[in-house]
């Protein structure tokens, strides 16, 4: 089963209030003027990539579908924007009946992007659009940031098993969108059940250092863990000594021991010695698991060790030093009257310090060359070049204000790996540098 599949509600009544003041007073001088119902089109983009990386990935479109369905202003919410007098009555009364009827077109999720990518493109009229942009913000910048760290460390791993444990590492909630987004990434499982229970995510975990402290010897702590969960178990071997330890699992679990965790230490090394140590002891196919502050660096520089797993938390769930994608949610066309037949006119913010957007709806699509490998992201506001017509990057996520795009977490995270083995090599490289792809306007 798949909790994503059953609709399950966010962990609050309402998405309404996740949102920020000025987004209901725009709306309360909107409706005012006579403006609010006016056809507007705002995008999703980020006008830069974090320093040094290569290419983004887009994390979190399903969060958002059930952000966007369960945005509404019950009693409580409108109780308590009518307390603190933060609009009108006029328009508490708009607000109590709102509910979105627009389209929303973007990115697959799991997908990969660049500077300038029209990430997420959202139309219907001004006063239902505008009131999202902070709840589709917070959601794509996080789970697009996570995504974008466990790519890099999935990349960095070979095809080695990734495990995310970073839930004691961010706010409880976070931790949950943070495990659903690094498994969009290329993580394999997460130690965080909740994550388990919504989003169908294998999960996996044993033991601490706790439970070998609790009891009189390691010798008695490994054997009550062999003996509650079977051999194929996981046994934490650095709490006193680590050969010992070693010594005293294979004596215990014998050849058929699961795998052991290393936690502490210089990781390359005494991951080489556990190796040895255990083929010796005839536990040649004992598995080796790393945890212990582990980022994409740290990852790629154990390419040599003898390592089957890694455990990564806290650099994970921050980023990876990059804890957002600096996405901004932009007006780009709007129509000139209420008449829904009246044409969008193009607009854009003009400003200095680079904060300038181009006015339109866009269509996006990605050239590639005559090996299959992209080569430019492409973006216009025109007419769809007919060699791009079947490579269009932007689906239909909301029709009518209808959910039509759904779709099982597993087939996300397959698209993510089929887009990433799309780019150019030089994408899993490490090192700093520009995006992999230019992006072009036509």
């Amino acid at each position: 089963m798949n909790a994503a599949d059953l609709g399950l509600p966010v962990d609050v009544p309402s998405t309404a209030l996740f949102t920020d003041q000025y987004e209901l007073t725009m709306l309360q001088a909107a409706l005012r003027a006579g403006t609010a119902e006016r056809r507007s089109v705002f995008e999703v983009f980020t006008r830069r990539l974090p320093e040094g990386r290569r290419y983004g990935v887009v994390a979190g479109t399903g969060r958002v579908l059930d952000a966007v369905e369960n945005f509404r202003f019950d009693a409580g919410v409108l109780g308590f924007l009518r307390e603190r007098d933060v609009v009108d009555e006029p328009t508490l009364e708009w607000l109590a009946g709102y509910r979105f009827s627009g389209d929303i077109w973007g990115y697959p999720e799991g997908e990969v992007y660049f500077p300038g990518s029209p990430i997420l493109r959202v139309e219907g009229s001004f006063a239902e659009c505008v009131l999202l942009e902070t709840v589709i913000l917070s959601i794509l910048n996080h789970d697009s940031a996570i995504a974008a760290a466990a790519s890099r460390m999935s990349a960095a791993a070979g095809g080695r098993r990734l495990i995310e444990m970073g839930a004691r590492r961010t706010h409880e909630l976070a931790a949950v969108a943070s495990s659903r987004a690094a498994y969009v990434g290329g993580f394999d499982s997460t130690s965080d059940l909740a994550a388990g229970f919504r989003y169908g995510i294998p999960t996996v975990g044993t033991s601490a250092h706790a439970f070998t402290l609790l009891h009189d010897s390691e010798r008695d702590a490994f054997r009550a863990q062999i003996d509650s969960l079977g051999k194929g178990t996981t046994l934490l071997v650095d709490t006193y000594d680590v050969a010992e330890a070693v010594r005293t699992a294979v004596e215990l679990a014998g050849p058929d021991l699961g795998a052991v965790r290393i936690d502490s230490g210089d990781l390359l090394l005494v991951a080489h010695r556990v190796r040895q140590q255990l083929d010796e002891l005839g536990a040649t196919e004992t598995r080796i698991v790393v945890t212990s502050d582990l980022d994409e660096y740290a990852i790629a520089s154990l390419a040599a060790a003898p390592v089957d797993a890694y455990g990564v938390g806290t650099q994970l769930v921050t980023g990876s030093g990059h804890p957002t994608c600096s996405m901004v949610y932009k007006l780009v066309a709007r129509a000139d009257s209420a008449d829904p037949k009246a044409p969008l006119v193009p607009v854009a913010k003009k400003s200095t310090g680079g904060k300038t957007s181009i006015g339109g709806r866009k269509w996006a699509g990605r050239r590639l060359d005559a090996e299959g490998v992209a080569e430019a992201e492409l973006i216009g506001t025109g007419p769809v070049p007919a060699e791009l017509a079947d490579r269009q990057l932007l689906v239909e996520l909301v029709r009518g204000g209808e959910v039509i795009a759904r779709e099982p977490l597993d087939e996300v995270r397959d698209r993510h790996m089929r887009a990433r083995a799309g780019l150019p090599m030089s994408a899993i490289q490490l090192s700093r540098g520009e995006p992999v792809i230019p992006t072009q306007y036509v």
